[in-house]
């Protein structure tokens, strides 16, 4: 009978360590399981914050592409350092700029060589009617040109006539014009510069032809350091351009300045337009609305010596008429 009541007790005793053991267990895995949630919403929460750091870096590098503009030296300073500033806001676009003159980027673009055409004339002004009509006009800025001689020159200003006279070869000495015994040495730019054809239009109103003898360069800084080296020397450039290694000459009595070109008082100077080929892609068009952006246009562009179209009190179309905005 005691034999009995011991295995039994036995066997009771066995089945209730088997149920605390098993409670350990189950108590041991729900402390896991809650170890684990709380590790896990430690993780989500780290996901989160992860995930909004990088939809906050993807906003600046969801763009992406390779892109290259070319064209007009005079608007070449102001679009490669706003690309230089894009392009580190935005690490997957690469924007390559190039000078060569408005006509030869009015044309890389139509042919499709090209991605934007830097111009300072309007394209139908270079391109034929058709070629002009697939292009889309972003115009970005306002530049003033300016008669520029070598420093040791006398002249600080020059009538229209005189300008005239001097880059169609009847005056070839700085003594009709008031200055010095010296001969005027011409350094000019090609037929496919937007610079060239802004000076002829609006300071000499005509078309000038090529000279023996004038130095000619496709380059507005190399125009400006050819000025400034050789005696007797005259060009123009880009107030973009103007430092104390040139003299600035007047024209008409009027100084190339902001104020007199956004009056309208100072004739020469021209839009600065950014051309494509149809409507840009996202990363393009996302670069063309920086240009005219509020960090561009009040910074850079007043800066390198530009003029913001918003600063105009005139407009002028692609025939020279101008009206009060």
């Amino acid at each position: 009978m005691k034999k009995s009541l011991m295995f039994v007790m036995s066997i009771v005793l066995v089945f209730t360590l088997a149920a605390c053991g098993g409670n350990n267990n189950s108590g041991t895995a729900g402390g896991n399981n809650s170890t684990n949630k709380g590790a896990a919403g430690t993780n989500e929460g780290a996901g989160t914050n992860t995930g909004t750091g990088n939809e906050g870096t993807d906003a600046g590098t969801e763009l992406s592409g390779s892109y290259l503009a070319t064209g007009s030296s005079a608007l070449q300073p102001l679009v490669d350092q706003a690309a230089q500033m894009f392009m580190e806001k935005n690490s997957g676009v690469t924007i390559q700029v190039q000078g060569g003159g408005s006509g030869t980027g009015l044309a890389q673009v139509s042919e499709g060589q090209a991605n934007i055409g830097n111009s300072d004339v309007f394209a139908e002004e270079k391109l034929d009617a058709d070629k002009a009509a697939e292009l889309k006009d972003h115009q970005v800025a306002v530049v003033a040109m300016a008669a520029v001689v070598n420093p040791e020159i006398t002249v600080d200003n020059l009538t229209k006539q005189q300008l005239v006279d001097i880059f169609t070869g009847k005056i070839t000495n700085w003594s009709e014009v008031g200055g010095a015994d010296q001969k005027i040495v011409i350094v000019n730019r090609p037929a496919s510069s937007g610079t060239r054809a802004t000076f002829e239009k609006y300071a000499l109103g005509t078309k000038a032809e090529d000279l023996q003898g004038m130095i000619q360069e496709d380059s507005s800084g190399t125009v400006k350091k050819l000025v400034g080296e050789t005696p007797g020397a005259i060009g123009y450039l880009a107030l973009s351009y103007l430092d104390d290694t040139v003299k600035t000459v007047k024209y008409e009595g009027v100084e190339a300045t902001e104020e007199n070109v956004a009056n309208g008082t100072y004739p020469v100077w021209a839009y600065e337009h950014m051309y494509t080929k149809g409507e840009p892609d996202a990363a393009l068009q996302a670069f063309l609305d920086y240009m005219v952006s509020d960090e561009v246009q009040n910074g850079v562009v007043v800066e390198l010596g530009y003029i913001p179209v918003s600063k105009m009190q005139i407009v002028r179309d692609i025939d020279g008429n101008v009206t009060q905005k």
